[in-house]
C-alpha cells in the first residue's frame, strides 16, 4: 500500500478555565479521509486510533487526558484547564491512523483557555460513581443527568462540573471481566451556596462509624442518584475554600540555610601524575612479608622441631615393639601369597569370540573354577619350627 498522509484544517475550541472541557475525536469525520472498503456494497469499518500530542512535544499538557477503548470507538480528549493557561492558545496536533490500509490524516486541534468569571466556586464536593467507566460519564446526556441530581440535591445558583478522573488514575484496580463491573469514576462539582444537609450526613459521626466498617452510610438523598448512578457516600470530598488559610510562608534566612559561597571554580585541566610506588607496597609487599616471615615459622615448627622416629621407638617398650613386627610381617606374607593366587575367571566374563580372528574360544578353565597353585596358608604339619604345646595331664601326674 502507499502511505498517504492528509492534513484537515485547524480547528479552534474555546473552553473556560476551572470548568470540564470534553472534545469528541468521531471516526466519521475521518472516514471521508481514507479508500472506500475494497468490496463494493460493504460498509467501511475500518479500526482507526488517534494519537494526540502538545504541538512540538512528544505528549500532552498535564491537564488534558485522552481515552479510547477500542479502534471501533470514537477518541475523547477531556480535563480541566487551569489559570495559569489563560490566554495561551495550545496546539494539540491530532493524527488518526487506519489500521487497515496504514494511511493517516492529521489536523490541529488549537484550545483557547478563557478566565471564567464566576470561577473559582468556593464550594467543591467530588463524587465517586461505581457503576460508570469515564467515556461513559463523559457522555454529554449522562453528565448531564448526573449534573441534574446534585442540582436538585445542593439547590445552587450556578453549578458546574470541575473535573472528571477515572479511578485507575486515582490507583484503582481493573475490575474483572464479569457481570460487567465498572472501573469507577470521580465527578468534581462546584457551586456557589454552601453545602446541603443531605451531602453534610457523610460527616456524621454515626455514618463514619458505619464507614469504617465498611458498611453503606445512611444518606437520606442517595435514592435520587440510586436510580441511575450507585454513589459511594464514603469517598466523597467536599472542600470549603472559604475557610482555607493560605499556608505560604516567608523564607527568612538563618539557621540551615547555607551561605553563599560564590562562584563556582572547576579544577585546572593540567593534574599532576600521581606515584602509587608507596600504594603498591601498602597493598601487595607488606602482607607479602608477613605472610612470608609466618610461612618460615610454621615450617620450622613442623619440620625441624619433630622428635623423630628413633626417640619414639626408645620410649616404646621392646614386647609391643615385637608384636608390632610380627604383625608387619604376616601382613607382608599374606600380601605376597595373595599375589601369587591364580584363580581361574568366571565364564561370564570370558571372551566368546578371538578378537582378531574372529573363531570361538573356548574357556581357560572350563572343568574347575578353583585351581590354585598354592594354598592360602600351609597346614600346621607342614609349619617348621612348630612350637609344640604342652597338653594338660592327669591329675597326680605333674
Amino acid at each position: 500500500y502507499t502511505i498517504l498522509s492528509k492534513v484537515h484544517s485547524d480547528r479552534n475550541v474555546y473552553p473556560s478555565a476551572g470548568v470540564l472541557f470534553v472534545h469528541v475525536l468521531e471516526r466519521e469525520y475521518f472516514k471521508g479521509e481514507f479508500p472506500p472498503y475494497p468490496k463494493p456494497g460493504e460498509i467501511s469499518n475500518d479500526p482507526i486510533t488517534f494519537n494526540t500530542n502538545l504541538m512540538g512535544y512528544p505528549d500532552r499538557p498535564g491537564w488534558l487526558r485522552y481515552i479510547q477503548r477500542t479502534p471501533y470507538s470514537d477518541g475523547v480528549l477531556y480535563g480541566s484547564p487551569t489559570v495559569e493557561n489563560v490566554g495561551k492558545p495550545t496546539i494539540i496536533e491530532i493524527t488518526a491512523y487506519n489500521r487497515r490500509t496504514f494511511e493517516t490524516a492529521r489536523h490541529n486541534l488549537i484550545i483557547n483557555i478563557m478566565s471564567a468569571e464566576d470561577f473559582p466556586l468556593p464550594y467543591q464536593a467530588e463524587f465517586f460513581i461505581r457503576n460508570m467507566n469515564v467515556e461513559e460519564m463523559l457522555a454529554s446526556e449522562v453528565l448531564g443527568d448526573f449534573l441534574g441530581a446534585v442540582k436538585n440535591v445542593w439547590q445552587p445558583e450556578r453549578l458546574n462540573a470541575i473535573n472528571i478522573t477515572s479511578a485507575l488514575d486515582r490507583g484503582g484496580r481493573v475490575p474483572l471481566p464479569i457481570n460487567d463491573m465498572k472501573e469507577g469514576v470521580y465527578v468534581m462539582v462546584g457551586a456557589d451556596v454552601p453545602f446541603s444537609s443531605c451531602l453534610r450526613e457523610v460527616e456524621n459521626p454515626q455514618n463514619q462509624l458505619r464507614c469504617s466498617q465498611e458498611m453503606e452510610p445512611v444518606i437520606t438523598c442517595d435514592k435520587k442518584f440510586r436510580t441511575q448512578f450507585h454513589i459511594d457516600w464514603c469517598k466523597i470530598s467536599l472542600v470549603d475554600n472559604t475557610k482555607q488559610v493560605s499556608t505560604f510562608q516567608e523564607v527568612i534566612r538563618g539557621e540551615g540555610i547555607l551561605p553563599d559561597g560564590g562562584e563556582y571554580k572547576p579544577p585546572s585541566d593540567t593534574l599532576k601524575s600521581r606515584d602509587y610506588y608507596s600504594d603498591f607496597l601498602i597493598t601487595l609487599a607488606v602482607p607479602s612479608a608477613i605472610a612470608l616471615v609466618l610461612f618460615l615459622i610454621l615450617a620450622y615448627i613442623m619440620c625441624c622441631r619433630r622428635e623423630g622416629v628413633e626417640k619414639r621407638n626408645m620410649q616404646t617398650p621392646d614386647i609391643q615393639l615385637v608384636h608390632h613386627s610380627a604383625i608387619q610381617k604376616s601382613t607382608k606374607e599374606l600380601r605376597d601369597m595373595s599375589k601369587n593366587r591364580e584363580i581361574a575367571w568366571p565364564l561370564s566374563t570370558l571372551p566368546v569370540f578371538h578378537p582378531v580372528t574372529g573363531e570361538m574360544v573356548p574357556p581357560l578353565h572350563p572343568d574347575s573354577y578353583d585351581n590354585t597353585s598354592m594354598p592360602l596358608m600351609q597346614t600346621q604339619q607342614n609349619l617348621p619350627h612348630q612350637t609344640q604345646i604342652p597338653q594338660q595331664q592327669s591329675a597326680g601326674q605333674y
